[in-house]
């Protein structure tokens, strides 16, 4: 045992020289690089142009800078009981966040599996054998025992920092889950909300195809009295025509997103799930922004980042320390007798100390340290464009919110004067003044500001879901 203890600090002196050869700077302990973020959020005024900025850009300016906490369930704040219960469904049972959440299980089985490195092995044998001679008949019997342990010593962090690494690639697993969680919840109320607007369009196009029909029957009785030619009753058999064709394009587009519904809720595409009959026209959430530093603690995508940045500063540390001198303890103890109860009485016991020396191949070392850095630096510089764009995300999703709003008071506007003109292009035809087709163009202007309405309606429901999901949900 002194001959031992005498090698074993003979070695380990010769294993701090080289480790001190090969310097021992600790990268996963730096701080990431720093990112140079907005103190506010924008503020815009209706002409687009950028005024003065505030510390929490909420959606509505009634609402208080200091609630700017989201709550978990934030979507509920659309007051749609119907949506409530859809993406309670989407989140028990779509399959790819239930991939997700496998992803997350493995995840943590790696890091929990890498984290045992740093606790000795252990195993444990034993046998048996019984054999008899031919000629004398004579029963020899043999028994064993043995056991090992065998401990690599973590003098330099190599195996701490392989736990690190495996538990922020765990903790990035996470976070990924947690944005696909995210993008489904707006994937389904988009859906929603689409099936909502087209439902509306089918309605108002069935009710723009009575009206062509009505229009026709007025036009033929007009020829059949010759108040009118052949060609305005071309032009209004023309008309219903149109307004039939373009019905098949929206009931084909409200098929799709019902398949498209139905699949994101693990169900057959023909399934059909519950629908509004059209957009919702309650008051829209006010959505408080918050600060721009905010984003990195929020947004899924973002932690996800980080964490893979810290995974890889812990990997730069893995590779430097792998040239660093490996130390291995071992200890093993055996018998073997012709009776079990003799061998466990008699055993041997052995113990030993390995040493590897690979900071011998000093250029091979230096050169994938280079690499591991190059590859956190390119994180980095991925990273920071990730940022910037979810930056530019919110700040798309707050000016946007302002244009929908003053489009939408002029939307408003443009419909009630289509259907004023209508209304009077109708009567200077049955007056007889004018033909068939400016009253027709009429009807089309008004059908065009009906469904710009309705559109701008459902651009408002995203812009909002958009605006939410820019800022990384509810609080977490």
């Amino acid at each position: 045992m002194i001959l031992i203890a005498s090698v074993f600090h003979r070695l380990l002196a010769l294993a701090c020289a080289a480790a001190l050869l090969a310097g021992c700077t600790n990268a996963r302990r730096q701080p990431l690089p720093a990112v140079d973020l907005p103190a506010h959020w924008t503020a815009y005024d209706a002409s687009g142009a950028t005024a003065q900025t505030h510390p929490c850009a909420v959606s509505s300016p009634s609402e208080p800078c200091a609630a700017a906490s989201i709550p978990a369930d934030w979507w509920r704040s659309f007051g749609d009981p119907v949506l409530d219960r859809l993406i309670a469904d989407a989140l028990a049972v779509n399959n790819d966040l239930a991939a997700a959440a496998i992803r997350v299980y493995r995840a943590q089985l790696r890091a929990n599996l890498v984290a045992t490195n740093l606790t000795p092995t252990v195993t444990l044998g034993g046998n048996g054998r019984v054999s008899r001679t031919l000629d004398s008949h004579q029963t020899l019997r043999a028994s064993s025992v043995s056991g090992s342990l065998n401990y690599e010593l973590d003098l330099w962090g190599k195996l701490a920092a392989q736990r690190d690494a495996a538990r922020w690639e765990a903790d990035a697993t996470q976070a990924d889950r947690d944005a696909a969680r995210l993008s489904l919840i707006g994937t389904t109320a988009a859906l929603y909300w689409q099936i909502g607007y087209l439902n509306q369009q089918i309605a108002l196009g069935d009710a723009n195809i009575a009206y062509a029909r009505r229009t026709l029957a007025l036009v033929r009785a007009r020829h059949a009295a010759g108040a009118v030619s052949g060609l305005d009753v071309a032009q209004a058999e023309q008309n219903l025509s149109t307004q039939r064709a373009m019905q098949t394009q929206w009931i084909q587009q409200r098929t799709e997103n019902r398949h498209a519904l139905a699949i994101l809720l693990d169900r057959p595409p023909q399934a059909r799930a519950a629908e509004p009959a059209a957009l919702p026209d309650r008051p829209l959430p006010a959505v408080p922004a918050g600060l721009p530093a905010d984003l990195l603690a929020r947004r899924p995508d973002l932690r996800a980042a980080e964490f893979r940045l810290r995974s890889l500063l812990a990997n730069i540390d893995i590779t430097r320390t792998h040239f660093y001198p490996l130390l291995t303890l071992t200890s093993s103890i055996g018998t073997s007798s012709a009776s079990l109860e003799r061998a466990l009485s008699n055993p041997i016991a052995t113990l030993g100390l390995g040493l590897a020396l690979p900071f011998i191949q000093r250029n091979t070392m230096q050169l994938q340290i280079k690499v591991s850095q190059t590859q956190y630096e390119e994180a980095v510089v991925n990273f920071r464009q990730q940022l910037y764009t979810a930056l530019g995300e919110v700040e798309n999703a707050l000016s946007a919110r302002m244009q929908l709003e003053q489009e939408s008071e002029q939307r408003t506007l443009s419909l009630a004067q289509a259907q004023r003109a209508e209304a009077l292009a109708r009567a200077r035809f049955v007056a007889g003044a004018t033909g068939i087709q400016p009253w027709l163009d009429q009807q089309q202007r008004l059908r065009d500001a009906q469904s710009a309405d309705a559109l701008n309606r459902l651009n408002r429901l995203n812009n909002r879901m958009t605006l939410y999901k820019a800022l990384g949900g509810g609080d977490h």
